[in-house]
């Protein structure tokens, strides 16, 4: 398993190893040790499964609020999603800043986003699945959302995206007041 730092501390592009013949592939996708040693420590209380019919389907950007928050290790099923991360942590040096990763079910990678970032995802092809799993249950009055095209992220879309109401009516990220606090690990 190869894992990668990203632009923003704590979040993690990883690539578990493939091993294939004529019959496709296997691969570890979860691995307590593996991901301990770099760092990665979570207890999963939760997968979610998630299919998006129309490619350009722009979901997020979302977080869960403190003391509900959640940790996700995303990955691909079926056809390709851009998956992005936004650090919404008061006092990150890298506050409001973003990081975005092609997950495909191709290349098999995964993204590890933990608390204190808001995450969203646009789909590149029809009928994408993304799977993922959480460190905390689903608590709907902890959800939050930042407004998908005021993070200065290149969606790299071929028109307008596809959206929930709730989505379109989010909150921009400069108005919002976050619960998350950056925490010096110096």
């Amino acid at each position: 398993m190869e894992i990668t730092r990203t632009a923003l501390p704590g979040v993690l592009l990883v690539a578990p190893r493939r091993f294939g013949d004529h019959r496709g592939f296997f691969a570890e996708t979860w691995n307590a040790r593996a991901f301990a040693e770099a760092g990665i420590r979570a207890d999963f209380v939760q997968d979610n499964h998630s299919l998006s019919a129309e490619a350009g389907t722009l979901r997020g950007l979302h977080f869960q609020a403190p003391p509900h928050g959640q940790g996700k290790l995303v990955r691909c099923g079926r056809g390709a999603l851009l998956d992005v991360a936004v650090d919404i942590r008061a006092g990150s040096p890298t506050y409001g800043q973003a990081t975005a990763h092609e997950l495909t079910a191709e290349n098999g990678h995964m993204l590890w986003i933990p608390e204190g970032f808001a995450h969203g995802f646009a789909t590149r092809a029809p009928d994408t699945e993304i799977v993922y799993k959480c460190t905390g249950f689903y608590e709907p009055a902890a959800e939050g959302a930042v407004r998908w095209d005021s993070a200065g992220i290149d969606w790299a879309l071929d028109g307008a995206p596809v959206l929930s109401a709730k989505d379109a009516d989010a909150a921009p990220l400069a108005a919002l007041d976050t619960p998350f606090r950056w925490k010096d690990a110096a």
